[in-house]
């Protein structure tokens, strides 16, 4: 019997030893790190973290939403990049900035705990200035999507951009004002403080009154709510147009107390009003609402009727959409920022921010909204062209005003 039993604990030992040496036959090496590269080959293990900085919720939630919404699309398309001759797994790790410049760079931190190799976003360029500090000492580049402040990347080599900037929207939507509205006078409304509504308004201000226009300008404190008198304001100074390039939430209730007043004067807007809940505000009314922004649905049809199926193939995505399949701009920026990305990765061969952000200044990418490419003095994207949409209150949906082009 303990034969039988030496016998039977021999073999057992066989057994695991050979199991052993089987495994670690994957991964014999002369080289270790060259044993741990073989195991995330062979297990998967390979992946490329690349950052979403957005503002999910707040005042500028619902643009973040549409932004990652592109990206995501993406990303379902794409999942993985090659770097380096090995294929990896792109996840996104997304880091909610609440639409606050207070919030933004805890928000920036997290993601840089988080080890990702790069960065896209914000929608919002207050939080991005906020925020471009801790990337750029964390040495982790970021793509801005939508942010148009020219100090998002000013004095910044880590911080890009893949959008028009403001001193060009301001531009576009004054000579719009003129020269399509035949307008004289301008009534300009921002939030105090705020960098990105008063920087257009000081930018479209500059061109409109270069142009032979007067304005009329005002600034409402912050959480205010009530936009009545400041819209009575631009009637009683016999304004031609109402200029307010402010967050979804005030843009909302803007447009939304015009429809209760029945005001007929035309409100135009920057990028962040085109947006759905915009649109829905303005629904079954006479406001004539217009807006500048990066894409026009009916561009590009095959991603129109890709993007619209995957929106509608999941409630969420449809919710955090706004409810319907209309294609928001910046949810097509975001998609291009994605692929910029990993253009980026693919050139640099490698997953160190370092390198990537290196990588990056020479990076040319033809995109949805058109081609990309970086100027070489603060990453900057060379563009010349801004679409106008125009709202179709009867049948809530945007209508194309066609495109502006300004010298920039």
């Amino acid at each position: 019997m303990k034969k039988i039993l030496a016998l039977l604990l021999a073999l057992v030992m066989v057994f695991a030893l050979a199991a052993c040496g089987g495994e670690g036959g994957t991964t014999t090496s002369a080289d270790p790190n060259a044993n741990n590269s073989d195991n995330s080959q062979a297990s998967g293990d390979n992946v490329i973290k690349i950052g979403v900085f957005e503002p999910l919720t707040g005042d500028s939630g619902a643009g973040g939403k549409q932004e990652y919404l592109g990206m995501q699309y993406a990303n379902y398309l794409t999942p993985t990049v090659e770097v380096g001759g090995v294929e990896y797994t792109v996840e996104l790790v997304p880091a909610d900035n609440a639409s606050s410049a207070d919030r933004a760079p805890t928000a920036a931190a997290q993601l840089v705990s988080e080890e990702v190799s790069i960065v896209l976003g914000t929608y919002g360029s207050s939080a991005a200035i906020a925020a471009g500090p801790t990337f750029e000492q964390a040495q982790i580049p970021a793509i801005g999507v939508t942010c148009t402040n020219p100090q998002v990347t000013e004095g910044n080599e880590y911080y890009f951009r893949i959008c028009f900037l403001d001193p060009f929207q301001g531009t576009v939507l004054a000579n719009y004002a003129i020269d399509q509205l035949g307008a004289s006078k301008a009534y300009l409304l921002g939030e105090l403080g705020n960098e990105y509504d008063n920087g257009l308004m000081n930018y479209f201000e500059e061109a409109f009154t270069a142009l032979g226009g007067t304005v009329v300008k005002d600034n409402f404190p912050t959480n205010n709510s009530d936009f009545t008198s400041y819209l009575n304001k631009a009637v009683s100074e016999q304004a031609d147009v109402i200029f307010c390039p402010v967050s979804i939430a005030y843009s909302t209730q803007i447009v939304s107390q015009a429809k209760s007043m029945g005001l007929e004067t035309t409100i135009l807007g920057s990028d962040t009003l085109d947006n759905n809940t915009v649109l829905e505000a303005a629904q079954d009314s006479t406001v004539d609402l217009r807006v500048s922004t990066f894409y026009a649905d009916g561009a590009n049809p095959e991603f129109d009727a890709g993007f619209k199926e995957w929106i509608n193939s999941d409630p969420e995505n449809l919710t955090n959409n706004g409810g319907n399949d209309n294609i928001a701009a910046v949810s097509v920026m975001g998609y291009d920022a994605y692929y910029v990305a990993l253009e980026a990765i693919k050139a640099a061969g490698s997953t160190d921010p370092v390198a990537i952000k290196d990588a990056l200044w020479d990076v040319e990418y033809d995109g949805i909204t058109g081609h990309i490419a970086f100027d070489d003095v603060n990453g900057d994207a060379v563009r010349d062209t801004a679409f106008i949409k125009i709202a179709d209150t009867e049948n809530n949906t945007w209508t194309s005003g066609g495109s502006q082009q300004v010298a920039s």
